[in-house]
């Protein structure tokens, strides 16, 4: 049984004895002493999709359901909905985009080491490695003596995602972007 604090994204918890997936948290730190922080939680209900926000004490309990993981790959989009494949039965998955929004900006073409969570044979969720290489498409040219601590610049990447990247790095290069926080970590 997780605590709400050990919550991430992805997961799947019981409320009002019905299955949710966790889509978005927010961590809200109280500045008053003594307080407790504060999770506001978005979960996606799994069959019916209905959103539901809850805001829970990180010492609050929740049930996790038994869901079966298993390591699948990006294989190709299909109109509105992503295909992934089991890596070891070549089986594969289907989910709709509106299901995985949040990352879709992270989901490239052959992207490895995602976890699909299942629920009765059915994908409902997936979970990202923690850091993903991507392309720079686009992005101001670099400034030659520019230092690693010094100013950053947007960079729109091949799935369309925007980062902030430092002032060196040029189109054309591929990047480690974190996949939690959305923000540059390396050249690839």
């Amino acid at each position: 049984m997780p605590k709400a604090s050990e919550l991430k994204r992805g997961m799947v918890v019981e409320l009002a004895a019905e299955p949710y997936v966790v889509s978005q948290i927010e961590v809200r730190n109280p500045s008053s002493r003594g307080a407790s922080t504060l999770y506001k939680i978005r979960f996606n209900h799994l069959k019916t999709r209905q959103k539901r926000d809850e805001s829970l004490k990180g010492e609050d309990f929740l049930k996790e359901v038994d869901c079966e993981r298993r390591l699948v790959q990006y294989s190709y989009q299909d109109g509105n909905s992503y295909v992934f494949m089991d890596n070891e039965s070549f089986e594969q998955f289907m989910i709709d985009s509106s299901d995985i929004e949040e990352d879709l900006g992270y989901i490239s073409e052959g992207l490895d080491n995602i976890v699909a969570v299942l629920l009765e044979g059915q994908l409902v969720a997936i979970e990202l490695p923690a850091a993903v290489n991507l392309q720079i498409v686009e992005t101001a040219p670099g400034i030659k003596g520019a230092t690693a601590a010094a100013r950053t610049k947007p960079a729109t990447l091949s799935t369309g995602l925007e980062v902030q990247v430092p002032e060196y790095i040029e189109n054309g290069e591929v990047i480690r972007v974190n996949t939690d926080s959305g923000k540059f970590m390396s050249r690839a």
